[in-house]
């Protein structure tokens, strides 16, 4: 069975390297309706990526130590 590349009603999982490291890579212009708004875009979305992998490293680190 396939990835799922794009759904409306997707929703990332964070314990999974490969759902984290699409969110990263996926450029600011995939969630901006147009130029103006990348610029801000690019400020939330940083913090959101920054978060995505603080999770998944924790998240990886408990699953480890389990």
């Amino acid at each position: 069975m396939g990835e799922t590349l794009f759904s409306s009603t997707y929703q990332p999982n964070p314990r999974s390297a490969l759902d984290v490291l699409a969110f990263v890579l996926t450029p600011a212009g995939a969630f901006a309706s147009g130029p103006d708004e990348i610029e801000a875009v690019s400020v939330i979305l940083e913090a959101a990526k920054t978060e995505a992998i603080e999770r998944w490293q924790s998240l990886h680190s408990a699953a480890r130590c389990s």
